[in-house]
């Protein structure tokens, strides 16, 4: 069974919801989750604009800080061991999804839990996704977890 479960945060609820399963797994596992956020630096690297890039970076920073507290406090209710960790994206080329693979492979990640957005058409093309990319390249196993019920879900709430 998975001792080492990457979990991609962004702070959405898409990756709260990945983190719900993770955590479900890590429990009858007795792993560890590795709660990751990452600060992609790569807009700062092109843009030349009217704002202070190190304010915006810190800004990243913060909301990465609040996103893994937020995961750390849902795994400790679980019981589950969480580390957590803010890492960033180290040259212009780099994306987030590898900046999940060098974690990953640095940490010797069994599993990788990624929440999708379930985008299709355009906005796939246009938007990209963070979890196609890791999929793409990944030496680990990986379970993608849909945010939301897909539009033409004809499931009740409740």
């Amino acid at each position: 069974m998975y001792k080492r479960i990457l979990v991609g945060m962004d702070g959405s609820q898409t990756s709260t919801h990945a983190l719900d399963e993770a955590v479900r797994l890590a429990r009858l596992a007795q792993a560890t989750i590795h709660a990751v956020y990452v600060v992609d630096k790569t807009p700062i690297f092109n843009y030349a604009g009217y704002y202070d890039p190190v304010v915006l970076v810190e800004a990243l920073r913060k909301d990465g800080r609040t996103a893994l507290a937020s995961a750390e406090a849902a795994c400790r209710k679980a019981g589950v061991a969480c580390e957590a960790e803010l890492v960033e994206t180290e040259r212009m080329s780099e994306d987030v999804a590898e900046a999940l693979q060098r974690y990953a492979e640095r940490n010797s990640i069994e599993l990788a839990v990624m929440g999708t957005h379930g985008r299709r058409g355009v906005r796939r093309i246009v938007l990209g996704s963070v979890a196609e990319r890791f999929v793409r390249f990944s030496h680990c196993p990986v379970l993608l977890v849909r945010g939301t019920k897909p539009a033409n879900s004809t499931e009740n709430e409740g």
